[in-house]
Protein backbone atom coordinates (compact mmCIF):
# COMPACT_ATOMS: atom_id res chain seq x y z
CA UNK A 1 0.00 0.00 0.00
CA UNK A 2 1.41 3.51 -0.48
CA UNK A 3 0.37 6.66 1.94
CA UNK A 4 -1.77 9.24 -0.74
CA UNK A 5 -3.33 12.45 -0.37
CA UNK A 6 -6.28 14.26 -1.79
CA UNK A 7 -4.63 18.05 -2.72
CA UNK A 8 -7.79 20.15 -3.53
CA UNK A 9 -7.30 21.31 0.33
CA UNK A 10 -3.90 22.74 -1.29
CA UNK A 11 -5.48 25.12 -3.84
CA UNK A 12 -3.64 28.16 -2.62
CA UNK A 13 -0.37 25.78 -3.51
CA UNK A 14 1.12 25.54 -7.03
CA UNK A 15 1.42 21.67 -8.44
CA UNK A 16 4.59 22.33 -7.59
CA UNK A 17 4.99 23.51 -4.36
CA UNK A 18 1.44 21.00 -2.91
CA UNK A 19 4.25 17.94 -4.50
CA UNK A 20 7.34 19.50 -3.09
CA UNK A 21 5.69 19.51 0.15
CA UNK A 22 3.69 16.05 0.56
CA UNK A 23 7.34 14.40 -0.74
CA UNK A 24 8.74 16.10 2.10
CA UNK A 25 5.94 14.59 4.21
CA UNK A 26 6.88 11.18 3.06
CA UNK A 27 3.57 10.41 0.71
CA UNK A 28 4.05 8.49 -2.30
CA UNK A 29 0.57 8.57 -4.14
CA UNK A 30 -1.94 12.19 -5.37
CA UNK A 31 -5.35 12.14 -5.91
CA UNK A 32 -5.85 15.26 -8.41
CA UNK A 33 -8.98 16.59 -8.88
CA UNK A 34 -10.07 17.52 -12.24
CA UNK A 35 -13.45 18.86 -12.38
CA UNK A 36 -16.98 18.32 -10.18
CA UNK A 37 -17.13 19.68 -6.62
CA UNK A 38 -13.76 19.01 -6.14
CA UNK A 39 -12.61 21.90 -9.00
CA UNK A 40 -9.31 21.23 -10.67
CA UNK A 41 -7.05 23.65 -9.49
CA UNK A 42 -4.06 21.46 -9.67
CA UNK A 43 -4.98 19.72 -13.03
CA UNK A 44 -7.67 21.52 -16.04
CA UNK A 45 -8.19 18.63 -18.48
CA UNK A 46 -9.14 20.79 -21.10
CA UNK A 47 -5.88 22.31 -21.00
CA UNK A 48 -4.03 19.14 -20.69
CA UNK A 49 -5.75 18.10 -23.99
CA UNK A 50 -5.11 20.76 -25.62
CA UNK A 51 -1.41 20.98 -24.78
CA UNK A 52 -0.07 17.10 -25.27
CA UNK A 53 3.22 19.40 -23.89
CA UNK A 54 1.68 20.21 -20.59
CA UNK A 55 1.03 16.33 -20.00
CA UNK A 56 5.07 15.49 -20.16
CA UNK A 57 6.06 18.54 -17.96
CA UNK A 58 3.57 17.43 -15.38
CA UNK A 59 4.75 13.34 -15.41
CA UNK A 60 8.34 14.84 -14.68
CA UNK A 61 7.51 17.17 -12.08
CA UNK A 62 5.94 14.22 -10.35
CA UNK A 63 9.13 11.71 -11.23
CA UNK A 64 11.00 14.87 -9.17
CA UNK A 65 9.28 14.72 -6.51
CA UNK A 66 9.08 10.80 -6.24
CA UNK A 67 4.99 11.13 -6.96
CA UNK A 68 2.75 8.98 -8.31
CA UNK A 69 -0.87 9.62 -9.25
CA UNK A 70 -3.39 6.96 -7.36
CA UNK A 71 -6.50 8.54 -9.04
CA UNK A 72 -8.44 11.57 -11.07
CA UNK A 73 -10.87 12.95 -8.99
CA UNK A 74 -14.41 14.31 -10.83
CA UNK A 75 -17.70 14.74 -7.52
CA UNK A 76 -20.80 15.27 -9.36
CA UNK A 77 -24.06 14.05 -9.51
CA UNK A 78 -24.37 13.14 -13.61
CA UNK A 79 -27.92 12.12 -13.34
CA UNK A 80 -29.01 15.27 -11.44
CA UNK A 81 -32.66 16.44 -12.74
CA UNK A 82 -31.13 19.75 -13.98
CA UNK A 83 -30.23 18.58 -17.56
CA UNK A 84 -27.61 21.73 -17.32
CA UNK A 85 -26.23 20.51 -13.99
CA UNK A 86 -25.90 16.55 -15.06
CA UNK A 87 -24.19 17.68 -18.65
CA UNK A 88 -21.49 19.47 -16.79
CA UNK A 89 -20.90 16.53 -14.66
CA UNK A 90 -20.96 14.38 -17.18
CA UNK A 91 -18.84 16.46 -19.37
CA UNK A 92 -16.32 17.10 -16.46
CA UNK A 93 -16.33 12.55 -16.01
CA UNK A 94 -15.87 12.50 -19.36
CA UNK A 95 -12.90 14.26 -19.44
CA UNK A 96 -11.43 12.91 -15.98
CA UNK A 97 -11.29 10.11 -18.35
CA UNK A 98 -10.28 11.27 -21.29
CA UNK A 99 -6.94 12.98 -19.69
CA UNK A 100 -6.39 9.82 -17.36
CA UNK A 101 -5.78 7.73 -20.69
CA UNK A 102 -2.63 10.47 -21.33
CA UNK A 103 -1.44 9.66 -17.73
CA UNK A 104 -2.00 5.93 -18.18
CA UNK A 105 -4.15 5.66 -15.42
CA UNK A 106 -7.46 3.38 -15.40
CA UNK A 107 -9.23 4.83 -11.94
CA UNK A 108 -11.18 8.02 -12.00
CA UNK A 109 -13.29 8.85 -8.66
CA UNK A 110 -17.07 10.23 -8.61
CA UNK A 111 -20.50 10.09 -7.17
CA UNK A 112 -23.01 7.98 -8.35
CA UNK A 113 -25.41 11.05 -8.40
CA UNK A 114 -28.65 11.00 -7.59
CA UNK A 115 -31.95 11.80 -9.89
CA UNK A 116 -35.26 13.51 -8.90
CA UNK A 117 -38.22 11.82 -8.20
CA UNK A 118 -39.78 12.03 -11.66
CA UNK A 119 -39.19 13.42 -15.18
CA UNK A 120 -39.10 17.09 -14.90
CA UNK A 121 -38.18 17.66 -11.03
CA UNK A 122 -36.31 20.31 -9.67
CA UNK A 123 -33.93 19.10 -7.44
CA UNK A 124 -32.80 15.22 -6.19
CA UNK A 125 -34.56 13.15 -3.99
CA UNK A 126 -32.86 10.72 -1.87
CA UNK A 127 -34.99 8.65 -0.66
CA UNK A 128 -34.19 6.90 2.92
CA UNK A 129 -37.71 4.84 3.92
CA UNK A 130 -39.74 2.44 2.08
CA UNK A 131 -43.01 4.04 3.17
CA UNK A 132 -45.38 5.74 2.28
CA UNK A 133 -44.92 3.61 -1.11
CA UNK A 134 -44.61 6.44 -3.05
CA UNK A 135 -41.19 6.07 -1.84
CA UNK A 136 -40.72 2.80 -3.56
CA UNK A 137 -42.37 4.07 -6.88
CA UNK A 138 -39.56 7.10 -6.64
CA UNK A 139 -36.37 4.30 -6.10
CA UNK A 140 -37.83 2.17 -9.27
CA UNK A 141 -37.61 5.07 -11.78
CA UNK A 142 -34.48 6.64 -10.09
CA UNK A 143 -32.79 2.80 -10.89
CA UNK A 144 -34.45 1.90 -13.68
CA UNK A 145 -34.74 4.27 -16.13
CA UNK A 146 -32.55 7.17 -14.92
CA UNK A 147 -29.47 5.81 -12.51
CA UNK A 148 -28.55 2.08 -14.58
CA UNK A 149 -28.80 3.22 -18.03
CA UNK A 150 -26.46 6.43 -17.36
CA UNK A 151 -23.97 4.39 -15.45
CA UNK A 152 -24.11 1.57 -18.61
CA UNK A 153 -23.35 3.94 -20.82
CA UNK A 154 -20.97 6.04 -18.86
CA UNK A 155 -18.95 3.11 -18.70
CA UNK A 156 -18.83 2.34 -22.06
CA UNK A 157 -17.68 5.75 -22.42
CA UNK A 158 -15.43 5.45 -20.17
CA UNK A 159 -13.59 2.18 -21.50
CA UNK A 160 -13.19 3.84 -24.79
CA UNK A 161 -10.18 5.90 -23.08
CA UNK A 162 -8.91 2.98 -20.79
CA UNK A 163 -10.72 3.91 -17.79
CA UNK A 164 -11.91 0.55 -16.52
CA UNK A 165 -11.87 1.57 -12.30
CA UNK A 166 -15.47 3.62 -11.79
CA UNK A 167 -14.73 4.16 -8.36
CA UNK A 168 -17.86 5.57 -6.87
CA UNK A 169 -17.76 7.19 -3.45
CA UNK A 170 -20.14 5.75 -1.35
CA UNK A 171 -22.14 9.42 0.42
CA UNK A 172 -25.52 9.94 1.38
CA UNK A 173 -27.47 12.20 -0.82
CA UNK A 174 -26.77 9.79 -3.70
CA UNK A 175 -28.37 6.73 -4.52
CA UNK A 176 -25.22 4.96 -3.95
CA UNK A 177 -24.70 5.50 -0.42
CA UNK A 178 -24.03 1.80 1.07
CA UNK A 179 -22.51 -1.80 0.99
CA UNK A 180 -25.99 -3.25 -0.65
CA UNK A 181 -26.33 0.09 -2.91
CA UNK A 182 -23.10 -0.24 -4.13
CA UNK A 183 -23.02 -3.63 -4.88
CA UNK A 184 -26.32 -3.67 -7.10
CA UNK A 185 -25.65 -0.97 -9.04
CA UNK A 186 -22.00 -2.99 -9.66
CA UNK A 187 -24.42 -6.26 -10.59
CA UNK A 188 -26.43 -3.63 -13.08
CA UNK A 189 -23.54 -2.34 -14.91
CA UNK A 190 -20.60 -4.67 -14.33
CA UNK A 191 -16.97 -4.67 -12.81
CA UNK A 192 -16.30 -1.26 -14.60
CA UNK A 193 -18.21 0.07 -11.04
CA UNK A 194 -16.51 -0.15 -7.76
CA UNK A 195 -16.03 1.90 -4.47
CA UNK A 196 -13.48 4.82 -3.26
CA UNK A 197 -14.32 3.45 0.24
CA UNK A 198 -14.61 6.33 2.12
CA UNK A 199 -15.43 5.12 5.98
CA UNK A 200 -16.20 8.68 7.59
CA UNK A 201 -19.48 8.02 5.83
CA UNK A 202 -19.88 4.52 7.15
CA UNK A 203 -19.19 5.09 10.53
CA UNK A 204 -22.05 7.74 11.42
CA UNK A 205 -24.55 5.42 9.35
CA UNK A 206 -23.81 2.88 11.71
CA UNK A 207 -21.81 0.21 9.45
CA UNK A 208 -18.94 -1.45 10.38
CA UNK A 209 -16.30 -0.37 7.81
CA UNK A 210 -14.25 -3.97 8.43
CA UNK A 211 -17.50 -5.49 7.41
CA UNK A 212 -18.71 -3.62 4.23
CA UNK A 213 -14.95 -4.12 3.05
CA UNK A 214 -15.63 -8.05 3.52
CA UNK A 215 -17.98 -7.79 1.76
CA UNK A 216 -16.99 -5.32 -1.11
CA UNK A 217 -14.04 -7.41 -1.92
CA UNK A 218 -12.98 -7.51 -5.53
CA UNK A 219 -14.90 -4.25 -5.44
CA UNK A 220 -12.33 -1.74 -3.90
CA UNK A 221 -10.63 0.54 -6.39
CA UNK A 222 -9.63 3.47 -4.43
CA UNK A 223 -9.74 4.44 -0.36
CA UNK A 224 -10.32 7.64 0.90
CA UNK A 225 -8.55 7.98 4.42
CA UNK A 226 -11.09 10.40 6.50
CA UNK A 227 -12.56 10.12 9.90
CA UNK A 228 -15.78 10.54 11.54
CA UNK A 229 -16.55 11.01 15.32
CA UNK A 230 -20.07 10.51 16.29
CA UNK A 231 -21.02 12.32 19.52
CA UNK A 232 -23.13 10.13 21.02
CA UNK A 233 -24.74 12.43 23.24
CA UNK A 234 -26.89 14.21 20.26
CA UNK A 235 -27.32 11.28 18.70
CA UNK A 236 -29.65 9.93 21.52
CA UNK A 237 -31.47 12.67 21.30
CA UNK A 238 -31.73 13.39 17.53
CA UNK A 239 -30.60 10.11 15.57
CA UNK A 240 -28.01 10.37 12.86
CA UNK A 241 -29.94 11.79 10.21
CA UNK A 242 -28.26 15.42 10.31
CA UNK A 243 -28.78 19.04 8.61
CA UNK A 244 -27.24 21.30 10.84
CA UNK A 245 -24.02 23.19 9.21
CA UNK A 246 -20.76 21.01 9.55
CA UNK A 247 -19.86 24.19 11.63
CA UNK A 248 -22.28 23.83 14.15
CA UNK A 249 -19.28 21.58 16.36
CA UNK A 250 -21.07 20.76 19.17
CA UNK A 251 -24.45 20.32 18.11
CA UNK A 252 -23.90 18.14 15.23
CA UNK A 253 -24.47 14.18 15.47
CA UNK A 254 -21.49 13.80 14.03
CA UNK A 255 -18.22 15.65 12.84
CA UNK A 256 -15.67 14.79 10.01
CA UNK A 257 -12.07 14.58 11.37
CA UNK A 258 -8.61 13.77 10.60
CA UNK A 259 -7.94 10.05 11.26
CA UNK A 260 -7.70 9.19 14.86
CA UNK A 261 -9.12 12.09 16.11
CA UNK A 262 -12.45 9.87 15.57
CA UNK A 263 -11.39 6.18 15.80
CA UNK A 264 -8.31 4.86 17.57
CA UNK A 265 -5.25 3.08 16.05
CA UNK A 266 -6.87 -0.25 17.12
CA UNK A 267 -9.96 0.31 14.47
CA UNK A 268 -7.72 1.89 11.59
CA UNK A 269 -5.30 -1.17 12.22
CA UNK A 270 -8.35 -3.72 11.69
CA UNK A 271 -9.71 -1.68 8.68
CA UNK A 272 -6.16 -1.66 6.97
CA UNK A 273 -5.38 -5.35 7.43
CA UNK A 274 -9.33 -5.93 6.40
CA UNK A 275 -8.11 -4.15 2.69
CA UNK A 276 -5.36 -6.31 2.89
CA UNK A 277 -6.50 -9.74 3.30
CA UNK A 278 -9.35 -8.73 0.43
CA UNK A 279 -6.60 -7.98 -1.97
CA UNK A 280 -6.39 -4.26 -1.37
CA UNK A 281 -3.18 -3.02 -2.17
CA UNK A 282 -3.79 0.63 -3.89
CA UNK A 283 -3.46 4.39 -1.79
CA UNK A 284 -4.62 5.37 0.94
CA UNK A 285 -5.51 8.74 0.44
CA UNK A 286 -6.41 11.23 2.84
CA UNK A 287 -8.83 13.67 2.52
CA UNK A 288 -8.76 16.49 4.84
CA UNK A 289 -12.20 17.50 5.41
CA UNK A 290 -11.65 18.70 9.22
CA UNK A 291 -13.71 21.52 10.25
CA UNK A 292 -11.37 21.86 13.72
CA UNK A 293 -7.60 21.40 12.09
CA UNK A 294 -5.85 23.85 9.37
CA UNK A 295 -5.16 22.28 6.65
CA UNK A 296 -1.57 21.85 7.34
CA UNK A 297 -2.07 20.43 10.66
CA UNK A 298 -4.85 18.22 9.40
CA UNK A 299 -2.43 16.64 6.56
CA UNK A 300 0.09 16.38 9.04
CA UNK A 301 -1.41 15.10 11.91
CA UNK A 302 -2.70 12.16 9.49
CA UNK A 303 0.44 11.24 7.91
CA UNK A 304 2.05 10.76 10.90
CA UNK A 305 -0.82 8.58 12.11
CA UNK A 306 -0.75 6.93 8.74
CA UNK A 307 2.68 6.03 8.61
CA UNK A 308 2.41 3.60 11.88
CA UNK A 309 -1.18 1.99 10.70
CA UNK A 310 -0.47 1.40 6.95
CA UNK A 311 0.95 -1.77 5.76
CA UNK A 312 3.44 -0.88 3.29
CA UNK A 313 5.65 -3.75 2.29
CA UNK A 314 3.93 -6.83 0.92
CA UNK A 315 3.92 -9.82 3.12
CA UNK A 316 6.30 -12.34 3.41
CA UNK A 317 6.23 -16.11 3.42
CA UNK A 318 6.08 -17.31 6.85
CA UNK A 319 9.34 -18.94 8.04
CA UNK A 320 7.51 -22.20 9.77
CA UNK A 321 4.65 -22.21 6.78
Amino acid sequence: MKLGVLTVPLYHMSPEEAFKYLSGLGVQTVEIGVGGFVGNTHLNPREFLADPGKVSAYKELLAKYNLEISALSAHANPVHPNKETAAKAHEDFIDACKIAQKFGLDTVVTFSGCPGDQPGAKYPNWVTCPWPDDFLEILKYQWNDVLVPYWKNAAREAAAYGVTKIALELHPGFCVYSTKTLLHLREEVGDAIGANFDPSHLFWQGMNPVEAIRSMQGAIYHFHAKDTKVNARNVEVNGVLDTDHYGKILDRSWIFRTVGYGHDYAVWKDIISTLRAVGYEGAISIEHEDGQMSVKEGLESAIKFLKNVILFEKPADMWWA
